[in-house]
């Protein structure tokens, strides 16, 4: 019998699937708890929404932290963590970073905070909150601006499944405000992320 096929989009990291590739790559009991406790916590977070292709919003901060374990191998577990919540502060009118510090680090809850910004400003008023996001990024930590370019890689990868009203700007704008994050990096991981957006921008614009 033949196995599916799903569309990158219809995929997620499973909490088992976590949880078996943290114990594979030899991380401690207390640091597999806290991915899980993070993966949990973004789970209840996002549970009632859905993207604009109908799939769990919380697949994608799942994918993300794929990314981040499987495709770059990274093994800071505040990085992992931040990559399950990185939109937890923007949707939930419950947590704050001050909550996220006590649960899962001072790290985790700056991450999370560096990629947080008012996602129901409108208009004018939109631009510039834009435009002070792409700022505070520029003076991030470079692991924020590497969890901000896998969170926009995760999103290339879906364009073709209809996810953003508008692709096309949206590949513009990474390509003006975000790209711009990994110039003068010499972390190799940086670059292999700007590879694949560059490749998934290629796929979907042909």
């Amino acid at each position: 019998m033949e196995l599916p096929i799903f569309k990158y989009n219809e995929t997620f990291l499973s909490r088992a699937e976590l949880e078996r590739l943290l114990r594979e790559k030899n991380f401690n009991a207390i640091d597999i708890n806290m991915a899980i406790d993070a993966y949990e916590m973004a789970d209840t977070v996002h549970e009632f929404q859905k993207r604009p292709d109908g799939t769990p919003y919380f697949w994608h901060p799942s994918r993300v932290a794929r990314i981040v374990i499987e495709e770059l191998n990274i093994s800071d577990t505040s990085m992992i963590c931040a990559a399950f919540l990185h939109d937890v502060l923007e949707d939930s009118h419950v947590l704050t970073a001050e909550i996220l510090e006590y649960n899962f680090g001072a790290y985790t809850s700056y991450l999370v905070a560096m990629l947080t910004k008012d996602i129901k400003a409108e208009g004018l008023l939109r631009e510039i909150v834009e435009k002070e996001y792409v700022e505070r990024l520029q003076n991030a930590s470079d692991d924020a601006k590497l969890l901000k370019l896998c969170d926009r890689l995760d999103t290339f990868r879906c364009l073709e499944f209809n996810v953003k009203k508008n692709p096309i700007k949206y590949v513009m704008e990474t390509t003006k405000h975000y790209f711009p994050l990994a110039e003068g990096s010499t972390d190799k991981r940086m670059h292999y992320v700007l590879k694949e957006l560059q490749k998934a921008s290629n796929k979907f614009l042909g």
